[in-house]
């Protein structure tokens, strides 16, 4: 399937869970593809053919727009290595979520969450620890007991009832013999940070310190944080207190052709836009972002002014 077809598909996917989906773009590259909102859940999208073309970079960054945004970062694909994704399985990439858009259906639309998922060696599934405790004690089984029936250690035992992960062939055999089940199904909201995408998240200002293009030091001077972004259609996430400014720095041939864009994935994201613009000296609003001058941006006194201006 090509990108395209497969980026519409996604879309049509989310809007018929009832999402309210953002324009496309086709700026190259970039970090996450659309923002999808329903209710409370925002969603940062990259839709890619194979997941493993999603580079640490890409995953950083759209690690790091979703939780600025107060969202959830999620990679849809068709294959993983040399095989399709598996419909109802769970696959990680650099500690971000990857399905097919099959198993996206199913978790939007149909309400039925996956139940596996993937690492190296197989598909595996998630054990309820206290279900499984409960069951044993109740056949009047020790941990040696059990694990004898399913062919694996005492110990591998009280792994599983602390909550270890099993195959699907042992999870099979634990249901079989107890003719019930044990195994705890996905949730895509809920996304555990493990050690390597929490080694993502501790992205902090070294990178912005690198790029000298856009006014770091006035910006922190007036207590705004700048994080600078590779591959999203606004260059940065500056954020004061409680809000979060889609931003977009450059001159202005470049820059207003993205800032109605920039305004629209704001709406979406429900936080504010704002495109800073070199060589121009006026100031106005395209849609809903705010496109102001270098001169005028340095004119502001504190964060508080700006986001009244770009409330305006």
């Amino acid at each position: 399937m090509s990108q395209d077809r497969q980026l519409q598909l996604v879309t049509s996917v989310m809007i018929t869970a009832g999402f309210q989906v953002s324009e496309r773009f086709s700026i190259r590259p970039r970090s996450f593809d659309l923002i999808a909102r329903n209710n409370g859940t925002l969603l940062v999208v990259k839709v890619v053919s194979h997941i493993d073309s999603v580079s640490e970079e890409v995953a950083g960054d759209l690690d790091l727009i979703a939780r600025h945004l107060g969202g959830v970062p999620l990679i849809i694909g068709e294959r993983a290595r040399e095989a399709e994704l598996e419909r109802g399985a769970v696959y990680i990439r650099y500690g971000i979520y990857a399905i097919s858009p099959a198993t996206l259906y199913d978790y939007f639309v149909e309400k039925i969450p996956p139940l596996v998922y993937a690492s190296p060696g197989g598909l595996y599934v998630n054990i309820d620890g206290e279900v499984l405790r409960d069951l044993r004690e109740r056949r009047s089984m020790s941990l040696g007991d059990l694990g004898q029936v399913l062919g694996v250690s005492r110990r591998t035992i009280s792994k599983y009832e602390c909550g270890m992960g099993t195959t699907l062939e042992v999870a099979i055999k634990i249901e079989e013999l107890f003719n019930t089940g044990v195994v705890e199904s996905i949730d895509l909201m809920n996304q555990d940070m493990n050690q390597e995408r929490q080694k993502e998240s501790r992205r902090d200002l070294s990178a912005a310190r690198r790029d000298p293009i856009i006014p770091i030091e006035f910006l922190e001077s007036l207590g705004i944080h700048l994080h600078t972004l590779r591959g999203a259609p606004f260059q940065a996430l500056l954020t004061f207190e409680k809000h979060t400014i889609l931003t977009g720095y450059g001159p202005v041939d470049k820059v207003v052709k993205r800032a109605a864009l920039i305004g629209n994935l704001s709406q979406i994201a429900k936080n504010h836009a704002m495109c800073i613009i070199t060589g121009y000296h006026k100031q106005k609003k395209i849609g809903k972002t705010l496109v102001i001058c270098e001169e005028s941006l340095h004119r502001i006194t504190d964060g508080f002014q700006l986001i009244e201006m770009i409330g305006d």
